[in-house]
């Protein structure tokens, strides 16, 4: 079980020191439809404690549609943060003991990072090059008993399904701007982003941590669009989501969902 709550901290700072290193649209894992192997654990409780905020950058996963069907990734998953917003089927498989019968599979949304821990190379399931899920409690129980703790499964990369459109959270102040974006369906995963003006032409946007994409642009007053690229290509665009009157720390409806 693994608590994610100082870590973030560390991905906050460390993030913000190196924003402008990552620019440009960078390719995550894609959806294949192939199963592969892992592992999962959990971490939190059955009402999703621990489970809020984290490395991707998302809040209050019930408030932004996540709820409990959520999974802190391990490095070879978690890509940087590039895997933030994909979702995944996970099935428990060759556990007779702790496998629930005919439990079949589970759907869950990458939402945090499961750091690795080098002190313990050989009982730390994060640690790189293992691929693995700590889920939360809820979505864990569905395939295991609690008490399991750590189960073999396979996992494949699925679309994403959400309710409602996606939602652009805008932060900052006069001289720059952050984008938190979430509830995004179809790869789920954001790997480019626009944002236009009233009164600009497009402006490339930089990750600066998980989903959340910086530019040093003042564009109060503005009516803003964004364009948006997934990881498998697909690029929509969302026209004049903001209206001129936006305030920081306002969410806005991209209204389309992929």
């Amino acid at each position: 079980m693994v608590s994610s709550k100082n870590f973030f901290a560390v991905v906050l700072f460390m993030a913000l020191l190196v924003m402008t290193m990552s620019t440009g649209i960078q390719i995550g894992s894609k959806i294949d439809g192939n199963w592969y192997d892992a592992h999962a654990t959990f971490y939190g409780d059955m009402k999703g404690g621990e489970t809020m905020q984290g490395a991707c950058g998302y809040g209050n996963l019930f408030k932004q549609g996540y709820g409990l069907e959520t999974a802190a990734l391990s490095t070879a998953l978690f890509n940087n943060g590039l895997t933030c917003g994909a979702c995944f089927e996970i099935m428990c498989v060759n556990d007779r003991q702790w496998c629930i019968p005919n439990a079949g599979t589970i759907k869950i949304t990458a939402t945090n990072f499961c750091p690795p821990n080098y002190s313990k190379p050989h009982d730390n399931w994060c640690n790189p090059p293992q691929k693995h899920f700590d889920l939360s409690m809820p979505m864990f129980t569905k395939l295991a008993a609690y008490k399991a703790g750590i189960i073999p499964v396979r996992y494949r990369r699925v679309l994403c399904s959400k309710q409602g459109g996606v939602k652009f959270e805008i932060k900052g102040n006069p001289n720059w701007i952050v984008v938190l974006l979430y509830n995004v369906g179809g790869a789920g995963d954001v790997v480019g982003v626009k944002i236009k003006g009233s009164k600009t032409a497009w402006i490339p946007m930089t990750r600066s941590w998980g989903q959340n994409w910086f530019t040093a642009t003042n564009l109060l007053g503005q009516t803003l669009s964004f364009q948006v690229t997934l990881s498998d290509g697909k690029m929509l665009q969302f026209d004049n989501v903001a209206h001129a009157n936006w305030q920081f720390k306002q969410a806005f409806d991209g209204k389309t969902n992929f």
